[in-house]
């Protein structure tokens, strides 16, 4: 039991590494959440599932890449790291200008959106915009890669994607309720700060990942 539940917290903690950091979409969640609160949950719910989608994949794939790998499991475990780390170094170099790059979505947004019909098309559009985004597959395919056995067998795969989707789900939800409360008054200070977080947690995980070093 103690092992599903420590599974359960990494794919929490997997699924809050990939959903806090406020780009594009964070903030298309935000402004969602301002205008329509029930379009705006179906909004969150397509984020989250697509990173429950690509989890899946990547934990359904990876045990089988680590196994063709035998042998040589601690340099898959580092170059994984290495991948996630570079991920987390390029988000936390891109929040030195992240505001010009939100209020350039925020004013795409603005001026495309204003047709939308119904939380299902809204779903659609919004799991649509996420499945384009690499840097997410690319996220849990290293994720996964370096955990190799340790997600094949006894449900434990069932369990770190469980953990992903929960957690992904309440942050875009949580997003969406903030736009709801506060509108417009959200600040770049604390944009910067859950992108910050969020990355810094990919950077915590890289680490995590490689040791011990081959």
């Amino acid at each position: 039991m103690s092992e599903m539940w420590t599974t359960a917290v990494a794919g929490a903690a997997a699924g809050l590494g990939v959903a806090m950091p406020l780009g594009a979409m964070g903030v298309l969640l935000l402004q969602e959440g301002m205008r329509d609160r029930r379009n705006a949950v179906a909004a969150a719910a397509a984020v989250a599932v697509v990173d429950l989608a690509y989890a899946a994949v990547a934990t359904a794939l990876g045990p089988l890449v680590a196994s063709a790998l035998s042998g040589v499991e601690a340099w898959v475990r580092l170059v994984s790291a290495v991948i996630l780390m570079v991920i987390a170094v390029r988000g936390l170099w891109a929040s030195r200008h992240m505001d010009d790059g939100l209020a350039a979505a925020e004013a795409h947004d603005q001026g495309g959106t204003g047709d939308m019909v119904g939380a299902g098309r809204t779903f659609t559009r919004f799991a649509a915009l996420t499945l384009v985004n690499p840097t997410t597959a690319l996220y849990f395919a290293a994720l996964t890669t370096a955990q190799g056995g340790a997600l094949s067998g006894g449900g434990a795969g069932v369990v770190f994607v469980a953990g992903v989707f929960v957690a992904s789900l309440a942050w875009q939800q949580l997003l969406v309720a903030a736009g709801g409360f506060t509108g417009a008054r959200i600040g770049a200070r604390a944009r910067a700060w859950t992108f910050r977080a969020g990355y810094g947690l990919v950077a915590v995980y890289a680490v995590k990942v490689a040791l011990p070093l081959p």
